[in-house]
């Protein structure tokens, strides 16, 4: 067990440093709720079910009976709240003869950033698994995926040919959005609600949402993106991965797509230890993150 001695901080010990620096720092304001849905939940667990749609209506001729379809539940996802916890132990003695009150409150925002960062490594780890088969939702497939299972078909919520982040890649993808369909393959309204890029394609993705014309061409034509609002606006996730900096994605209005269930917000607490008179400090949240429906979610593996 770690505890925080005098001989952590000897230097805080004696009169003349003039400032403690390294153990905060300015953090980005909250990512991971641009890439989920928040829920709240009450319950160890929580589960979505799919519930499929009825088929096209057949002709029916004079006279005939009505024909008659049935519908059923699919597939389930289960939500199971996972519980993180961090904290620190410091000795009596530390904190009497600790001459600098900001390393004491230093330990207490850095617990607190140590829990921001931990919120969105884990919201950005969904993205950087996406197309990795070990990762699989309630349907049994990964994330992003040229297979997920239906009544009818498969569909496909990755781009065909992997391409990195450009205008034409992302009028593929958001044509390849326009045309899905549910689980009895019967067209449905899905339309691309965002882009999310690593911090490799932050200035690609500004280029190509905001120009007028079309991006890095000599073509006098409008950029479509923009001039049709496909994809209104995009952000740009510090935390996902450095080692697949060109994956990029498309969140869409899919109801139950990508969810983020809190269960228990971050709390801090202190104690002592009667025996030791160490004091405690730490740290607590419980939540789940991932996905219900793969249509939330498009992209492409550029590598």
């Amino acid at each position: 067990m770690a505890v925080i001695t005098t001989g952590n901080h000897p230097k805080a010990l004696w009169p003349g440093v003039h400032a403690w620096f390294g153990a905060t720092y300015t953090n980005y304001a909250a990512e991971y709720p641009m890439s989920f849905d928040e829920k709240s939940s009450t319950k160890n667990f929580e589960e979505d079910v799919e519930q499929t749609s009825f088929g096209l209506a057949p002709i029916k001729p004079e006279g005939s009976a009505t024909s008659y379809d049935s519908h059923q539940q699919g597939y389930t996802k289960r939500y199971v709240h996972v519980a993180y916890a961090l904290g620190y132990i410091v000795t009596r003695e530390e904190l009497a003869d600790n001459l600098y009150r900001e390393v004491s409150m230093n330990r207490a925002q850095s617990l607190a950033f140590s829990m921001s960062q931990t919120r969105e490594n884990v919201g950005a780890n969904i993205y950087n698994r996406a197309f990795t088969s070990t990762y699989a939702g309630g349907d049994g497939k990964e994330l992003l995926a040229d297979n997920h299972p239906t009544l009818s078909s498969t569909f496909s919520n990755e781009l065909a040919t992997p391409a990195a982040l450009s205008e034409a890649a992302i009028e593929d993808l958001c044509v390849q959005i326009m045309n899905a369909t549910n689980s009895r393959g019967l067209k449905i309204s899905l339309r691309p609600t965002k882009l999310i890029v690593s911090t490799a394609n932050a200035f690609e993705a500004e280029r190509i949402l905001k120009s007028d014309k079309q991006n890095d061409t000599a073509n006098n034509a409008v950029n479509a993106l923009k001039s049709k609002g496909a994809i209104p606006t995009y952000d740009v996730n510090h935390y996902l991965s450095s080692s697949t900096p060109n994956y990029w994605f498309i969140r869409t209005n899919a109801p139950n797509g990508m969810c983020w269930m809190n269960r228990e917000s971050v709390s801090f607490s202190k104690d002592s230890d009667f025996d030791t008179d160490n004091a405690k400090a730490k740290a607590y949240m419980r939540f789940s993150a991932g996905w219900t429906d793969p249509r939330g979610l498009y992209g492409s593996a550029a590598t």
